[in-house]
C-alpha cells in the first residue's frame, strides 16, 4: 500500500447552490504524480480549490496528514505544505521575477527565503538571467516556469497544478511537462495535476483519475489509457 500524502473521501462541494462534486474520493501517494483528466465542467479544478482551502467542503473529508477539510485558509495550507499554481493568470505582471518568487515564500524567514530562491534559480536558470525584469515581459513558457518556481519556494510536500499547458505552444508544452517530471524526480514532491493535454500528461504521471459530472469515472495507471482510444473517447463524451 502506498504512503498516502493526500486522501479525499466522499467529497461534496460546489459554488453557491450549484453542486459540482458528488461523493468524490481520490488519493495521492508520497512522491507520485497524479493526473486529473476529464471534460470541461467535470469538477477537476474544484478538487484543487477545495484542497487548498479556496472553497469549503460541504460533506466528506480531506486529509493531509490530518483532517484539513474545513477551517484552514490557503495561507495556513501553504504553511502545512500544500501549494497551488492556478490556471490562467500565472504571474504578477508588474512585479519582477524576484518579487514574484519572494511572494511565493512570504511565510519564510529571510535567510531561508534567500536560500530557496537561489535553489529555484539553479532549477530554472532562465529565471536567474531575468530576475530583475518584470514578469509580464517573460514569454508564456518562462511565465509558467516562474509560476512553478514560485509554488516551489515554500518547499511544499504537495504541489497542485491547474492546466500548466494552457495557452502554450506545442514546443513549450513539451518543455513544461519535462520540467514537471524533473521536479518530481529531483525534489520528491507529490504532484496533483489537472490537465487537458491528455496524452502529454499520461506520459509523465504515475496514476490517473478521470472525472465525469463530478464523480470518478476512471482510476488506474496511465498505461491503461494510453493505447485505448475508445475508452478515452468515452471518458470525454
Amino acid at each position: 500500500m502506498r504512503n498516502r500524502m493526500l486522501e479525499i473521501r466522499n467529497l461534496e462541494t460546489g459554488y453557491g447552490k450549484k453542486q459540482v462534486l458528488f461523493g468524490l474520493s481520490l488519493e495521492v501517494g508520497t512522491g507520485e504524480i497524479v493526473a486529473l483528466i476529464g471534460p470541461n465542467g467535470a469538477g477537476k479544478s474544484t478538487v484543487l480549490k477545495a484542497v487548498c482551502g479556496l472553497i469549503p467542503a460541504w460533506n466528506g473529508e480531506i486529509r493531509f496528514g490530518h483532517d484539513v477539510t474545513n477551517g484552514n485558509t490557503p495561507a495556513q495550507n501553504v504553511a502545512r505544505g500544500i501549494t497551488f499554481a492556478p490556471q490562467g493568470s500565472r504571474v504578477f505582471d508588474d512585479l519582477t521575477v524576484m518579487e514574484n518568487l519572494e511572494i511565493g515564500g512570504f511565510q519564510l524567514p529571510n535567510r531561508e527565503l534567500k536560500i530557496r530562491i537561489e535553489q529555484m534559480f539553479q532549477m530554472f536558470p532562465v529565471l536567474k538571467e531575468r530576475e530583475r525584469e518584470d514578469a509580464g515581459n517573460l514569454s508564456g513558457g518562462e511565465q509558467q516556469m516562474l509560476a512553478l518556481a514560485r509554488a516551489l519556494v515554500p518547499k511544499p510536500k504537495l504541489l497542485m497544478l491547474d492546466e500548466p499547458s494552457l495557452g502554450l505552444s506545442p514546443n513549450l508544452i513539451t518543455i513544461v511537462f519535462r520540467k514537471i517530471s524533473e521536479i518530481s524526480t529531483e525534489t520528491g514532491v507529490s504532484i496533483l495535476i489537472v490537465e487537458q493535454k491528455v496524452r502529454e500528461v499520461l506520459d509523465i504521471c504515475d496514476r490517473v483519475y478521470s472525472l465525469k459530472l463530478g464523480r470518478v469515472a476512471f482510476d488506474g495507471r496511465p498505461g491503461e489509457l494510453s493505447g485505448d482510444t475508445e475508452t478515452l473517447r468515452n471518458l470525454f463524451l
